[in-house]
């Protein structure tokens, strides 16, 4: 589930009162991606909510290893979010305090976005870097996923396709 402050991403979308209202009517585990500034100061909202992933940007977080180990702390699988410039190296000391990373396949903010094809080098990258270090690690793409690339993506190494606006636009 998406949220955005506005600030991080120029979009507004759910806050904890709807999550907490999904959270009661499904059955799935929740995955709160925070596209928000000061990752930090916002965290406990939605840790009250007891999702199964919290995923946050790099670029929001200035110390994104304390932010993980508190997640982690709290029962939650913590996951660190790319945009699709910022290169998989500057995650390769985060491996070892994340379950999953994701990987944005168009720029965040808005669905409908055309995918970004860049992304497949990233994640064969992303997955040489996860098997050279022996990590537990799942890789999540989101943005622009379809029944035309899904494979793809699978075989570049992602485990985990987020298919927002091509499931709801169906």
């Amino acid at each position: 589930i998406d949220v955005m402050d506005g600030h991080f991403v120029p979009n507004l979308t759910f806050g904890p009162c709807v999550i907490e209202k999904i959270s009661t009517i499904s059955k799935l585990p929740l995955d709160v991606h925070l596209m928000v500034k000061d990752v930090s100061k916002f965290v406990d909202l939605f840790i009250s909510l007891k999702p199964k992933f919290i995923s946050f940007h790099m670029e929001s977080e200035v110390h994104p290893i304390r932010l993980c180990e508190y997640i982690r702390s709290q029962g939650i699988h913590p996951a660190i979010v790319l945009n699709p410039h910022t290169p998989i190296d500057s995650i390769k000391h985060m491996l070892e305090f994340v379950d999953m990373v994701l990987l944005m396949s168009v720029n965040p903010g808005f669905g409908g976005q055309k995918f970004l094809p860049l992304i497949h080098e990233k994640i064969k990258e992303l997955r040489q870097m996860i098997d050279k270090k022996n990590a537990k690690v799942f890789i999540e793409v989101d943005g622009g996923v379809n029944g035309l690339n899904a494979s793809d993506l699978e075989e570049s190494g992602a485990d985990i396709l987020v298919a927002g606006s091509y499931i709801f636009s169906s």
